[in-house]
């Protein structure tokens, strides 16, 4: 069983143990950060592996839009406390169930996001090339 406290994000708190900050307001609510959001909440781990396999379940539910059913306020929504202290552990233990398939899950998606970088690099350095190039012919 996974151990991890879920609280609300003081400015200014260091901490010692990994951590990992949700934002907390907008329509972003949900996306998780190693950074901290000034409105967020922090989910605090007592070792990296509990980080390491958390950390892509949050990272799910956000992508998935998951946090949107139980955002409240009609300018700007926001999550409460306790919904994310009631629905958080609930996903990470189903998770947890299918431990050998969420481990294959991860490092797919660590595959995928090697790949993505390799291809926005690519992706730059043609945009690079492409203005170079223009910018020969434009100079003549």
């Amino acid at each position: 069983m996974l151990k991890f406290v879920i609280k609300s994000y003081t400015k200014g708190t260091i901490y010692k143990n990994p951590h990992l900050f949700i934002l907390n307001k907008g329509l972003n609510s949900g996306k998780p950060s190693n950074e901290p959001f000034t409105n967020s909440f922090v989910i605090i781990f007592e070792n990296k592996e509990d980080f390491d396999n958390i950390n892509l379940t949050a990272y799910a539910l956000w992508k998935t839009k998951f946090w949107h059913q139980f955002l409240c306020g009609s300018v700007i929504p926001f999550l409460r406390l306790n919904d994310v202290r009631k629905e958080f552990p609930n996903k990470v233990n189903q998770e947890i169930k299918d431990h050998e398939e969420h481990l294959k899950n991860v490092q797919t998606l660590k595959l995928l996001e090697q790949s993505e970088k390799r291809f926005n690099d690519n992706l730059n350095l043609i945009n690079d090339m492409r203005k170079v190039i223009l910018y020969r012919y434009c100079n003549r």
